[in-house]
């Protein structure tokens, strides 16, 4: 019998090296032999961090009210990497939902984000941005107002619950 196994098993590595020959050897190939057999069984090859980033940017792709884009850009960035989604992986919409009460009840941090907003969309669409200015009533081609993006973060907070 032991020679049979080994009969075996040297026909299985020819088998083996034939197929090899006529097909190139990727990196993903090295990184697997490497690993072992059943070395991600059961798990996601996303790391959690990740996931829980694109289950922000997706939900606030889908419930925030943005026609230009920039502001959901402006707050998957905040969001990204930060302590607040980092300590709620496993909910990251706790997270978004944490985020924008701060934002709503901090004036200073609003006024920034708004700020970010018009940066933002004037490179999305290679324009001057509008800045909204104390004591002046804002331009009426502005997107982001320190009210508008107020109110899209209350309504968003709304879908939250």
């Amino acid at each position: 019998m032991p020679d049979d196994d080994k009969r075996r098993s040297e026909a299985d590595a020819a088998i083996e090296r034939e197929i090899r020959l006529g097909r190139k050897l990727t990196a993903k190939d090295l990184l697997a032999q490497m690993a072992g057999p059943g070395a991600l069984k059961g798990a996601s090859p996303v790391s959690r961090v990740l996931q829980a980033e694109t289950e922000v940017g997706t939900w606030l792709g889908d419930n925030l009210a943005d026609t230009c884009g920039a502001l959901r850009v402006v707050l998957h960035r905040h969001l990204k990497g930060s302590n607040l989604l980092l300590d709620n992986l496993d909910q990251p919409l706790v997270a978004v939902g944490a985020f924008c009460r701060r934002l709503v009840t901090t004036d200073n941090l609003l006024r920034d984000i708004v700020g970010e907003a018009d940066i933002e969309w004037g490179r999305m669409m290679d324009e001057r941005p509008h800045f909204e200015r104390e004591g002046t009533p804002p331009d009426p081609d502005d997107p982001y107002t320190i009210e508008g993006v107020r109110t899209a973060l209350h309504d968003a907070l709304r879908r939250l619950s």
